[in-house]
C-alpha cells in the first residue's frame, strides 16, 4: 500500500534504533561498512518507489529475523511494530532458524515463496535485492572474481540467485524497481563473463550453461 503523503514518525525512528541494535557489530560481507548502511539503502529505495511507513519499517528490519535471532525475533517485531510489518519481514526472510538451512535449498524455498508474495513483500524484496546487486557489481569492478569468495553460493550460485529473483519478481511485481534490478543483474553477468545461461527457473542447476 503506497501513500503519497506518507510521513515517517516515531515508529520509524524506533525501528531504525531497533535495527541498529539488532545488527550492532555486523558489517557488509568482506567490508568494514556497518550493516545498517544496507538497511538504510533498502528503506530509501522503498520510499522512492512509493512505499508507506510500514513498508519502510519492514525494509529496515528485513534481515533481522534471518541474521538477528530467528523466530523469536519475528515475534518481537510483531509485538513492537504490528502484524503488517511482521508479515512483510517474514515474507522477505529466507530463514527463521539458527543455524540456517543449506544455502541452495534455502534460496529455492525463498524464491518459491516470493512467487506468491503480497505487493508490499515484493516491493521490499525487490529493493533488498537491487541494493545488494548494485553492491556486488561495484565490488566486482574493484576486486574482480575473488569477490565471490565471500558468498556461500560462490560465483555461479550468486549469479543464478539474482537472475532467478529477477524472473520471480518480474512476474509478481513488475515495475521500476524490478526493471532496475534486471538491468544491474544483466550488467553483472556481462561483467563476470562466465557464459552461464540465464536460468529459466529456480529449479535449474546454478552452474548450467
Amino acid at each position: 500500500m503506497s501513500n503519497e503523503l506518507s510521513a515517517l514518525g516515531p515508529r520509524f525512528e524506533a525501528a531504525l534504533a531497533y535495527a541498529n541494535l539488532v545488527h550492532a557489530g555486523q558489517r557488509r560481507k568482506g567490508t568494514s561498512i556497518p550493516y545498517v548502511a544496507h538497511l538504510l539503502g533498502v528503506a530509501s529505495l522503498v520510499l522512492e518507489d512509493g512505499g508507506d511507513e510500514d513498508e519502510t519499517i519492514a525494509a529496515l528490519l528485513h534481515d533481522a529475523v534471518e541474521d538477528g535471532g530467528g523466530r523469536p525475533r519475528l515475534l518481537d517485531i510483531r509485538g513492537r511494530f504490528g502484524e503488517r510489518v511482521a508479515a512483510i519481514v517474514e515474507g522477505c526472510s529466507d530463514a527463521e532458524t539458527v543455524p540456517k538451512p543449506p544455502w541452495l535449498a534455502r534460496k529455492r524455498h525463498h524464491l518459491a515463496r516470493l512467487r506468491h508474495a503480497s505487493p508490499e513483500v515484493a516491493r521490499v524484496a525487490a529493493a533488498d535485492k537491487l541494493h545488494n546487486a548494485r553492491a556486488v557489481l561495484a565490488d566486482f569492478r574493484r576486486h574482480g572474481p575473488s569477490l565471490f569468495d565471500r558468498f556461500n553460493g560462490g560465483r555461479d550460485g550468486t549469479l543464478w540467485y539474482y537472475a532467478c529473483a529477477v524472473n520471480v519478481l518480474r512476474e509478481r511485481a513488475p515495475g521500476d524497481l524490478v526493471d532496475e534490478l534486471a538491468r544491474v543483474v544483466g550488467e553483472l553477468r556481462e561483467a563476470v563473463g562466465t557464459g552461464l545461461a540465464w536460468p529459466v527457473s529456480e529449479e535449474v542447476d546454478p552452474a548450467s550453461r
